[in-house]
C-alpha cells in the first residue's frame, strides 16, 4: 500500500502533492489495478492532514479515470501508468540510479540534481505547461 510523504514547504498542495504520489505509483508499477488505497481516515492518521483534503485528491484521480470508489469497500485502481521501461526494477531505473550516485559524489546536493533534471527534462520533452 502506497505511504503519503507531505511536504509542507514544497509549495505545492497538499491535495495535489497526493495525486502526484499515486501517479507516480502508477506509473512506476508499484500500484497497479485492483490495489486499494489507504483510507482518508489511514491517511489523515499518518500525515496529520485533513480528510476532505484527501478526498478531493481521490474524486481527482477518479475524474482522471485511474481510481473508482467502492462503496463501503475503499477507493481502488481502475487503470495503471505503468510502462515497462519505467518499473521500480527496471534498468532505466539502474542507470539513473548510478547517475545520481556519481552526481552526490561529485558534490551535488539534492537541489543541485533536481535543477539539473529539470532542465534536461525540459530541454528534451519541452517545458510544462501551467496546467501541467
Amino acid at each position: 500500500m502506497i505511504e503519503y510523504r507531505i511536504d509542507r514547504r514544497s509549495g505545492v498542495s497538499t491535495y495535489q502533492q497526493i495525486v502526484q504520489q499515486t501517479k507516480q505509483a502508477l506509473r512506476l508499477g508499484l500500484l497497479e489495478p485492483g490495489d486499494k488505497l489507504p483510507t482518508a481516515r489511514e491517511v489523515v492518521e499518518l500525515t496529520a492532514i485533513n480528510p476532505n483534503t484527501v478526498l478531493k485528491a481521490y474524486r481527482e484521480l477518479e475524474r482522471e479515470g485511474l481510481v473508482e470508489p467502492r462503496p463501503g469497500l475503499g477507493t481502488f485502481v481502475r487503470r495503471s501508468l505503468a510502462r515497462p521501461e519505467a518499473a521500480a526494477d527496471g534498468p532505466l531505473r539502474g542507470e539513473l540510479v548510478g547517475w545520481v550516485d556519481r552526481a552526490r559524489a561529485a558534490g551535488l546536493e539534492r537541489e543541485d540534481v533536481a535543477a539539473l533534471v529539470a532542465s534536461v527534462l525540459d530541454q528534451r520533452f519541452g517545458a510544462p505547461d501551467s496546467a501541467g
